[in-house]
């Protein structure tokens, strides 16, 4: 798997390395941010937080309940540090996709602010990109082009245009407090 995929194992294994979680407190999070990434499902991340147990990547602690099931919470091990680590340090491909870039953003606690610079640097080319293809179209278009089609060029322009004004303040950002 390519550095840039943020697959579900290494997405797991960040978010609880911000803390120690149930696979629904997973679930849950996902389900808040599912406008903005696609969350997986209980049938792919209850075989992944297994299959990283069985690695020895996280560990799990049973905490019984009267009323209801026992819960498990998972919390990532040395050697899951160490493989998330290694994942992280892989350099990011230069064309993502938004959820790949948004999965690794919530990760970005686990990156050197040198790393997240890159990563933000990449996006910001990789949109750039986007946005002077999609400029070019608009250009072009005339009286004749259909509305469907120029309301959807406009509506990717107008997001392009936020993101980039979004990623240039964040790096400026970045590199304001790397200089402190």
């Amino acid at each position: 798997m390519s550095a840039g995929m943020v697959s579900l194992r290494y997405f797991v294994l960040g978010l609880l390395t911000q803390k120690p979680m149930s696979g629904y407190d997973i679930k849950r999070l996902h389900k808040s941010l599912s406008w903005l990434i696609r969350g997986p499902s209980f049938g792919s991340l209850y075989p992944t937080l297994r299959a990283l147990r069985e690695d020895g990547l996280v560990a799990v602690e049973v905490i019984p309940s009267q009323e209801k099931p026992p819960r498990k919470i998972y919390s990532v091990t040395e050697a899951g540090r160490q493989a998330l680590r290694a994942w992280i340090d892989r350099p990011v491909t230069e064309s993502v996709s938004l959820k790949t870039f948004v999965m690794r953003l919530l990760l970005a606690g686990n990156l050197s602010c040198d790393g997240l610079a890159t990563h933000l640097r990449r996006r910001r080319e990789q949109v750039g990109g986007y946005h002077a293809a999609l400029g070019q179209i608009v250009k072009t278009m005339d009286e004749g082009t259909d509305l469907g089609q120029r309301l959807a060029l406009d509506y990717g322009l107008a997001l392009a245009t936020t993101e980039l004004r979004w990623l240039d303040s964040t790096l400026e950002q970045l590199s304001g407090a790397a200089a402190i």
